[in-house]
């Protein structure tokens, strides 16, 4: 696809002529296999991405070095700790990986300053980008203080099933854990508890959502 159909297909609200060209001329179409990164934590953060297909999920690291999974990134979207971090002109907090083979345009990062007076489609998406993400981040945050691990767990499979756009995820218990801040033997425990409750189906490094 060319940068202008899939401007038209992901990305509608960017509509104006000017920033459109803009895009063609300056954005760069860039393919991340699975599990490459895309961001990391330290970071300087040159090139800002809309995705267009597959998914990326973001990770937050405390000061000792625990990782906390975010959320995921799907097509039609960008990031918006990435966007604060670039028109702040800091280094990257956050680390995002593709979770599948992804797809997106790279945009040179100063750019994204310029284009939020130049052009209202941009702002538009700019700002719509920083509510949604930060719903998200409200329901981690509540996530986090108010669910007992089991709910989060169910909430995560959902999450993942819903950007891999598969019931069938191939996870181990330890990544699980990991993203979850948690432990191997508390999450295998809660999937044997979803198994029996016939909500998955577990097998080698695979958990099978039943919906």
């Amino acid at each position: 696809m060319q940068i202008a159909e899939i401007l038209s297909e992901y990305f509608p609200e960017l509509y104006e002529d000017g920033l459109v060209e803009e895009i063609k001329g300056k954005g760069t179409i860039v393919h991340v296999k699975s599990e490459n990164k895309i961001m990391d934590f330290g970071q300087l953060i040159k090139n800002m991405p809309l995705l267009y297909e597959g998914a990326i999920k973001v990770l937050r690291q405390d000061e000792d070095g625990h990782e906390l999974f975010l959320y995921y990134l799907q097509p039609g979207q960008t990031c918006a700790i990435a966007l604060t971090c670039c028109l702040a002109q800091e280094k990257s907090q956050i680390r995002a990986i593709a979770e599948e083979d992804s797809y997106m345009i790279q945009l040179p990062v100063h750019l994204m300053d310029e284009w939020m007076t130049k052009y209202k489609s941009w702002k538009n998406f700019v700002m719509n980008t920083y509510r949604e993400r930060f719903e998200e981040l409200l329901s981690t945050i509540d996530s986090v203080a108010f669910h007992k691990m089991d709910e989060r767990l169910w909430t995560y499979l959902i999450d993942k099933s819903s950007a891999r756009n598969t019931h069938k995820l191939e996870v181990t218990h330890q990544q699980i854990a990991h993203e979850l801040n948690s432990t191997r033997e508390v999450i295998s425990r809660l999937l044997k508890q979803l198994e029996r409750q016939g909500k998955v189906k577990l097998g080698r490094n695979e958990v099978k959502l039943i919906l």
